[in-house]
């Protein structure tokens, strides 16, 4: 099997339920047909689909492989200029909407918006090849903007026969169609195994439990928050009455894992892969700290590279109470220096390509340490380096330590300018429903952390509603650090050489901005690197 076409028609003869939405079921072979009907008109257009997770989706999707088109997924929490950029950088000639209002008035490039039941007269063509272009996915953009990643037939394949699923699974599809996660962790995998995919018009925490209890699911995929928002919902006496076997939940915290785990009775496994498919690292079975990223597949040549040298960097050290004796050797990137065959590129960007590829090695972009076990943990992107009195450490250590502290939800660490030299370090905290701050225990937790280092202890602490996420539900730091404490939100502030907390005033803001223009820093507000 070398096409996403040959995946699709493996399940031409199937009659087992399929595809559930909505209360309504397609067999397998019915979701086939679909896929023909559609097949007929694509022809090898490149067609924006601008939709929530829905039947129409998928036979999209799966008539796009047969007809050798291809489909890109449009991320419909982008607004104006920027949804318009997405149509027309990646030539698209028809959008399919069903919410034309997001694309009224846009100038997309001379493609036509249609609805999902629009058909056009057929067409016919070559059918496609295992290098032929399937799918375009647009990065997160948790790093800058998005990218728009290329994804071959042959590529879709692969990734449909990397998850052990049987026939008698049913997967819980919520997390959107237009990103990896969805695609490679549920749907594409769903064709391979024949098995049955309850596919969720939105991701809903509340409507969590009912669904894969209704549904008897036996796996659910996840990435960003989503498994905090489940955590927040009130607790019953039915949390484990479900068929839930396991969850792949990439970037999920400890503390959200651990608590997942207890109340459902359900392991929640991490990992490690980019939508650029370059790098993958697989679930570590041991660790020497919490929250690993897993650890290099068999016969993969994966580092953690020191940027600035080009030059491995050393294996991790720790105390006995697990801190991270050598942060400044030992952190880097994470480059896969045998991945350039694996990514296929972006689609019209060489530059972002030049980026990603130097000297024949990927360059993910995210940093990392690995221990002498060869595990690696996860300690920011590429922008979350911190330098505090000539220190640099980076912010996901920092966040781990105080997603622990009680009552809190969502973690957001980030420099902001200091008023001589480098960064200081501000945290944004969520809170969980029914807590509230309190500067004198989070102070004293801060305090008692064996694993916190003194230059690591947050000199501004503001508390959000909700930490601002990317469409795919990514934590995105860019507007915090943009805002730094320009917000209307609380901000509390440690004085220089204290350990306690206190009100940043509207005053104490003015006088801190005089100060960094009168050292000439006050250009630095504001910047995102």
């Amino acid at each position: 099997m070398k096409t996403a076409a040959e995946l699709v028609l493996a399940r031409s003869a199937d009659d087992r339920p399929g595809l559930i939405f909505e209360g309504r079921t397609w067999t397998w072979a019915e979701v086939v047909d679909e896929a023909r009907s559609r097949a007929a008109w694509l022809g090898r257009r490149h067609v924006g689909v601008l939709l929530d997770n829905t039947p129409d989706y998928v036979f999209l999707l799966a008539g796009a492989a047969l007809a050798g088109a291809v489909v890109v997924g449009l991320n419909p929490t982008r607004r104006g200029e920027e949804l318009a950029r997405d149509v027309r950088h990646t030539d698209c000639e028809l959008v399919v909407t069903d919410q034309p209002g997001l694309v009224s008035g846009l100038d997309l490039g001379g493609a036509r918006v249609v609805d999902p039941s629009w058909a056009d007269t057929p067409r016919e063509g070559p059918g496609p090849e295992e290098g032929d272009l399937f799918v375009v996915i647009f990065t997160s953009g948790s790093t800058g903007h998005p990218k728009a990643v290329k994804v071959s037939h042959g590529r879709a394949v692969r990734s449909a026969t990397g998850l052990p699923f049987g026939p008698d699974d049913t997967l819980y599809s919520a997390m959107p169609l237009f990103h990896g996660n969805a695609l490679f962790s549920n749907l594409l995998p769903a064709f391979h195994a024949g098995c049955r995919v309850v596919l969720r018009r939105r991701f809903s925490a509340s409507a969590f439990l009912d669904d894969v209890r209704t549904h008897r699911c036996t796996f659910f995929n996840t990435v960003g928050r989503a498994i905090a928002h489940i955590n927040a919902t009130s607790p019953s006496e039915h949390d484990r009455d479900h068929c839930l076997k396991w969850v792949l939940g990439p970037e999920t915290s400890e503390a959200d894992k651990a608590v997942f785990t207890a109340r459902f009775g359900v392991p929640i496994f991490d990992g490690y892969g980019s939508s650029e498919n370059a790098v993958i690292l697989q679930p570590a079975r041991r660790s020497l700290q919490p929250g690993p990223l897993g650890v290099a597949p068999p016969g993969t040549d994966i580092a953690v590279v020191d940027p600035a040298t080009g030059e491995e960097c050393p294996p991790a050290r720790f105390d006995g109470a697990g801190v991270l004796l050598n942060p400044g050797e030992a952190i880097g990137e994470i480059v896969g220096r045998d991945a350039a065959a694996r990514f296929e590129g972006y689609y019209r960007d060489p530059e972002a390509e030049a980026t990603r590829l130097r000297n024949g090695w990927y360059w993910s972009g995210d940093l990392a340490y690995r221990d002498e076990e060869g595990t690696f943990y996860f300690a920011g992107r590429s922008g979350d380096w911190l330098r505090v009195d000539s220190e640099n450490f980076t912010a996901a250590p920092i966040e781990r330590i105080l997603a622990r502290a009680p009552g809190v939800a969502g973690v957001a660490v980030y420099p902001v300018p200091d008023v001589r030299s480098a960064d200081q370090v501000m945290a944004a905290l969520e809170m969980a429903p029914g807590h509230e701050f309190d500067p004198d225990r989070f102070a004293a937790f801060l305090q008692a952390q064996p694993d916190l280092g003194p230059k690591w202890v947050p000199a501004y602490v503001r508390i959000v509603d909700r930490l601002p996420v990317t469409g795919t539900d990514k934590v995105d730091k860019k507007p915090l650090r943009a805002e730094a404490w320009r917000t209307a939100d609380p901000i509390w502030r440690r004085p220089p050489r204290t350990t306690s907390f206190e009100p940043m005033t509207a005053d104490d803001a003015s006088a801190l901005e005089r100060a960094l223009d009168d050292n000439g820093r006050g250009h630095l507000m504001g910047v995102v690197a």
